[in-house]
């Protein structure tokens, strides 16, 4: 298992579209993606749960990621949160 903290960086929060690509991005990797937002936990495979974590521009989410491709996984949901590209 690996850990790591984001940014939420767009205006919108993590808003339907973002959670959509994300989920997408997801579902292309074997391993178990978990957001955590305060109390909330949202897997990443899941549109509702992603939603439901309400995450405004500026929230920190911690990823937690286990399985076989982690390391790859990781890096793409982090590499979505740093550069900002679902905007919309």
């Amino acid at each position: 298992m690996i850990t790591c903290r984001v940014i939420v960086p767009w205006e919108k929060g993590l808003h339907l579209r973002a959670a959509t690509q994300l989920v997408r991005l997801g579902q292309s990797f074997h391993s178990t993606i978990c957001i955590h937002c305060g109390d909330q936990v949202a897997n990443l495979r899941s549109i509702i749960s992603v939603i439901s974590l309400c995450a405004v521009m500026g929230s920190a989410l911690d990823i937690e990621v286990t399985g076989d491709d982690e390391q790859e996984a990781m890096m793409a949901v982090e590499q979505v949160f740093s550069a900002g590209e679902l905007g919309g």
